[in-house]
């Protein structure tokens, strides 16, 4: 028989102990561009990854001021937790501030201030943002978002997503890079008008 940890059981137990009134366990993500745009920019990514954080400056950003207009852009989570211990935190933290509205700036604000990534600093964020911060930590506290995230994770891994940033248009997979993923949107929003 396994033992768990009593560690591990305090943390369980305390999780199941948090009221969850007014939670909801389902994602109030949006996506960034156009939420109709015929093309569909996916991005598997960590809170915690510097080399996504690299690419949310220089690749996500110049693509939505490109075609902010003509495409949809979704974040996907893929918590990378064998090597960023606060990654599954992070992004349970990014979809408790996506039911105050402020999935997109909590997601900025972790990247730009990714060095100082902690459990508190989670909350500092919160308070940054003007979230409401004892909604906001008993969803955090919760892990109520915890199976909204795993869920992502799943479907990257269903999809031969094994590490991150990892960009999809319109579900096939593309090598990172704003030229790169540009080059295949520019082809996809083509394709597009050429079946109007």
């Amino acid at each position: 028989m396994h033992k768990l940890p009593f560690a591990l059981i305090s943390v369980l137990l305390l999780a199941a102990c948090v009221d969850t009134t007014g939670l909801t366990a389902d994602s109030s993500r949006t996506p960034r561009g156009n939420a109709n745009g015929a093309v569909i920019v996916q991005e598997f990514a960590d809170i915690q990854c510097p080399a996504c954080k690299s690419a949310h400056a220089g690749i996500n950003k110049p693509l939505l001021d490109k075609y902010g207009n003509q495409v949809r852009f979704e974040f996907m989570h893929f918590p990378l937790q064998s090597i960023h211990r606060f990654a599954l935190e992070a992004a349970q933290a990014a979809e408790c501030a996506a039911d105050q509205g402020k999935f997109w700036e909590f997601v900025d604000l972790a990247y730009e201030r990714q060095t100082q990534l902690s459990s508190t600093a989670l909350r500092d964020w919160a308070g940054v943002l003007g979230l409401d911060g004892e909604l906001f930590d008993r969803c955090v506290r919760s892990e109520i978002k915890e199976d909204t995230v795993l869920e992502d994770y799943e479907r990257g891994r269903a999809l031969g997503v094994q590490g991150t940033p990892t960009y999809f248009v319109n579900g096939k997979r593309v090598e990172s890079g704003f030229d790169t993923v540009s080059k295949v949107i520019d082809e996809a929003l083509k394709g597009a008008l050429q079946r109007l």
